[in-house]
């Protein structure tokens, strides 16, 4: 059996639950829990925000944790091996998007916390193609979220082969943005953070931002008009879309990793004349999380994370609910 903590209702606290996984997949690994980020992700989930919700539902799709079994057909990994896995448990292996490396965006993928149960618990079960080696050098007490957070931002330095001169601004320094700021810094960009907070500006350059941006202020948009190659937006809140546009270089991009649910209200002239470019990407796949993974041990690049006890995973999601972490949450099992 495995030991697991569930809602059993939309928005409701998480208890103890106890569950049979049935036998362990030819293709898969059974992985022993040692921490499991908490991301807004696991919020909308619970809240049944996007209306897919199972009930009971255990969210947990920023694991590290070791591999405790190992399906009879897995030969890339190994008993005892310190592992991550991500929002994505299983793909396909077979449509063209797999083949060709984009496991990302099968179509028959299968979500971590969606049709199966997540990381919060003492174990998890995934196939063994999205499980990933931790590198040595990666801190494993606060590497959980890169696996989802730090993925989401940094898929798109890599499928839009951002030049190491571009200039990039950041929507939102938070749990998705000060984990950007520190890889476009260390990629070589020239780094923008798009900030409301006066409290964040400091410490934005400190991740590092070389310049920072009042996002409240008309004529700090206006004054930046032109300037920048992409704009990475990783809030989930409507904002004056055209402004940011308009602060857009030539052949620019803004895309969006945060989750806005209200519809983009854009004019087409602003692209048309530009020749600019809106786009969106979820997390990466196997190959760009270990690259990922790999850069950031190469660069000491880390989470800036809050830690809590499981046993006390609802006072965790009380404080990401009223938008106090700082920056992610990391959720450990007491020894």
């Amino acid at each position: 059996m495995i030991n697991a903590y569930a809602a059993k209702e939309p928005g409701g606290k998480l208890e103890s639950f106890e569950y049979d996984p049935g036998e362990l997949g030819q293709d898969e690994v059974e992985i022993e829990v040692e921490s499991c980020g908490l991301c807004h992700s696991d919020l909308s989930m619970l809240d049944n925000e996007w209306g897919m919700t199972e009930y009971p539902f255990v969210p947990g799709h920023e694991v590290v944790g070791r591999i405790s079994k190992l399906g009879s057909q897995v030969s890339t990994l190994k008993e005892g091996q310190r592992v991550g896995l991500g929002w994505h448990s299983s793909y396909c292996d077979k449509c063209n998007t797999c083949l060709e490396g984009d496991h990302n965006l099968c179509g028959s993928a299968q979500m971590t916390i969606a049709g199966r149960h997540g990381g919060f618990a003492d174990r998890v079960r995934a196939q063994s193609t999205a499980v990933i080696p931790l590198p040595e050098n990666i801190n494993p007490d606060v590497a959980g979220p890169l696996f989802c957070g730090g993925i989401t931002v940094f898929n798109p330095l890599t499928q839009f082969d951002i030049p190491p001169t571009a200039k990039v601004g950041v929507i939102g320094i938070g749990g998705l943005g000060h984990i950007a700021l520190q890889f476009l810094n260390a990629w070589g960009c020239e780094v923008t953070a798009f900030t409301s907070s006066e409290e964040k500006q400091k410490e934005a350059k400190e991740l590092g931002a070389h310049h920072v941006l009042d996002s409240k202020s008309d004529q700090a948009l206006k004054d930046a008009q032109g300037r920048f190659d992409l704009i990475i937006s990783t809030v989930n809140v409507k904002l004056e879309w055209d402004k940011y546009i308009a602060t857009l270089a030539p052949k620019g991009r803004l895309h969006f990793v945060g989750a806005t649910l209200e519809p983009l209200d854009i004019g087409v002239f602003g692209l048309i004349m530009g020749q600019r470019s809106v786009s969106g990407s979820p997390v990466g796949s196997p190959a760009t999380i270990k690259k990922m993974l790999d850069f950031a041990a190469l660069h000491n690049i880390e989470p800036v994370t809050e830690t809590f006890a499981f046993d006390d995973i609802n006072d965790a999601i009380a404080r990401l609910r009223d938008g106090k972490a700082h920056y992610r949450i990391v959720l450990k099992h007491n020894k």
